[in-house]
Formats: C-alpha cells, sequence, structure tokens
C-alpha cells in the first residue's frame, strides 16, 4: 500500500470524476484527444515541455478501447482495475503491481470504484534516452526491456510486473509519484535517474513478469534467456538453458528469433563482443587475456568476427577508446 501522504490527493475527486457520479455515462472523449479515433494524445496529458506526467485513473466509468502515442505506466496504488489488452488479454492490476504498454497497445478498462487507485504516468519516447545512458554499457536485458516498451513493430504490446514484495521498486515508484506530485528544482534529472534506477531493478526481477498470462509467458521465456547469457556468456549453451526450462531447444530457439529478432547463437555472439569491448575500453588486460575471458579459444575467429562487428581491429578499438 502506498504511503498515505501520497494516496490522499490520488483519492480525491475529480471534476471529470464529479460529472460521471452526476449522472454523466461516459467518458468525456474531447479530454483526451481531437481526433475521430480515440488515441489518447500526449498534447492533452502533458504541459509544453514535459516528458513526463501522471494522473489518477479516471474511475466510475467503462473506459473504452483505446490507444496512446506515447508510452504508458500504470501503478496500482490500492485496490485493483481489469484492463482488456489487444482486445483479447484480461488482466487485473492489483495493489502494488505495474502494468508498462508501448504505444501499440490497444487497452480498455473496466469501471473502478472509489478506492480503485491507479497512477497513469504518461511518457515520451525521448525520456528514456536518458534512462539508457544511465544503466550498464551494452546490456541486452535493457535493450530489450526499452525496446519493447518504444519499438513499433514489437511483438509484445505490454508487460505486466508482479512487483509487489520488492520494496525498492515500490520505494523508487513512491519516489516518482512525489516528484511529479510536487515540482522541484532539476525534477527532471531527478525523474529520469529514479526512473533509471526503477528500470535496473526491474531488470534484476525480470522473474516478476506476469508469466502465467499466455501472452507474456513467451517474453518471460526471453528475458531469462538474456539473463542466462548476460551471467553465463564464457560457456553459455543453448541446450543447457532450454534443459532448465524444460523447453526443446527448437521450441526455445523459435521462440527467441521471434521476440528478439536474432537466434540464441548471434545474442551469444553480441554479448561476447559487447564484453570484450567494454574490457578493452575500461582495463589493461592482454588482448589475449580478454580473448579467453570472453569465451573465445580461436585468435584468429576472434580478429575476425571483432572486426566485423566495430569495424577495427581489438587494437584500434582499445586505441580509439583512450585516445
Amino acid at each position: 500500500m502506498i504511503r498515505k501522504d501520497l494516496l490522499q490527493p490520488l483519492m480525491e475527486i475529480s471534476e471529470e470524476e464529479r460529472i460521471l457520479l452526476s449522472g454523466e455515462k461516459s467518458v468525456q472523449k474531447s479530454l483526451y484527444t481531437n481526433d475521430s479515433e480515440f488515441v489518447i494524445d500526449s498534447r492533452k496529458m502533458l504541459a509544453g515541455g514535459k516528458l513526463i506526467d501522471i494522473r489518477p485513473h479516471t474511475r466510475f466509468v467503462h473506459f473504452p478501447s483505446h490507444t496512446h502515442n506515447y508510452i504508458e505506466m500504470i501503478y496500482m496504488c490500492c485496490g485493483s482495475t481489469t484492463h482488456i489488452i489487444d482486445d483479447r488479454i484480461r488482466l487485473t492490476l492489483h495493489a502494488g503491481e505495474l502494468l508498462l504498454l508501448n504505444p501499440n497497445a490497444t487497452q480498455e478498462i473496466l469501471p473502478a470504484g472509489i478506492d480503485d487507485i491507479a497512477v497513469n504516468f504518461i511518457i515520451l519516447p525521448e525520456f528514456f534516452d536518458r534512462v539508457v545512458v544511465m544503466m550498464e554499457e551494452e546490456n541486452m536485458l535493457r535493450d530489450f526491456l526499452i525496446g519493447t516498451l518504444k519499438q513499433d513493430k514489437s511483438v509484445t504490446h505490454y508487460l505486466h510486473f508482479q512487483a509487489v514484495d520488492i520494496p525498492p521498486v515500490q520505494n523508487l515508484i513512491e519516489n516518482l509519484i512525489w516528484s511529479l506530485l510536487n515540482s522541484q528544482p532539476n525534477r527532471r534529472n531527478i525523474n529520469q535517474t529514479t526512473m533509471g534506477l526503477l528500470f535496473l531493478h526491474l531488470l534484476n526481477h525480470t522473474d516478476q513478469i506476469n508469466k502465467y498470462d499466455p501472452a507474456q509467458y513467451e517474453q518471460h521465456l526471453v528475458f531469462t534467456v538474456l539473463k542466462y547469457i548476460e551471467q553465463n556468456y564464457r560457456n553459455a549453451e543453448l541446450s543447457e538453458i532450454s534443459g532448465q526450462l524444460h523447453i526443446p531447444a527448437y521450441a526455445l530457439s523459435k521462440i527467441i528469433k521471434k521476440h528478439a529478432g536474432q537466434t540464441f547463437k548471434q545474442l551469444l555472439q553480441t554479448k561476447r563482443l559487447n564484453q570484450a569491448a567494454y574490457l578493452l575500453s575500461n582495463t589493461a588486460l592482454s588482448i589475449e587475456d580478454i580473448i579467453v575471458l570472453t569465451g573465445y579459444d580461436n585468435t584468429s575467429y576472434f580478429h575476425r568476427i571483432f572486426k566485423e562487428h566495430y569495424h577495427m581491429t581489438p587494437r584500434n578499438y582499445r586505441l580509439m577508446q583512450k585516445g
């Protein structure tokens, strides 16, 4: 449960809700968009120049099917709300849970009661540019998470994190809500840094993605594979992780390709080369030692694929970084 001092202003009846309680039966679409299609417009939701803001979810009404031209993050402060995603997936968001929607997601929301308090974070994609920079260098988990939210052609349009038992996630969301409710100096830097920390913790807890949701199951598998590669890149093998997940290697391979756009071998190669580049830039280790540490046993092969990837030799890459 969110702190009472934060919850109180979010529970107040808005003017829109007063109209609904007085007898209005439907959402006033003009508050959200000027288009004939129900695409909620960030220009209606964000004051000029803002990259992020919050608004409590409108209660007491069936919110019809719509999309957004921004990224939406919904945090359930208390109670619950039921969402229908992409016209087919019924999902109930409980207190302490997060729902992340990319602009392609179609969303419908069943009526919420007076004690069902959800906060909608309205986020422009460019807000995440700083978030990506502050997160770990060349991290495939990071890129896949942000890509799911930003890419127009993402296979999955949403992520449901059941993060109620992760204290740092809850604390960081409270910090974001407080910062956005109480405009402070340096708030853009504060909010982007807080969001970066939040996403770092979510990356550590991708096991909390709702794997019982059939639409999220494959996404959960891909995050598990990416985390396995990040942690075991020296000796990672598809057969090992498929055995751990109790899925045939050929079936897991198809799921990885479908969602990540690359094969397991390509993802592993990318991670190894990224790690080699990091070691070249940040350590005095010899190139021969780096080759071994990143899982290669063929020196000429490493030099060839490194040059194909970075368009220069490992030695020149190191010299360029130092320069």
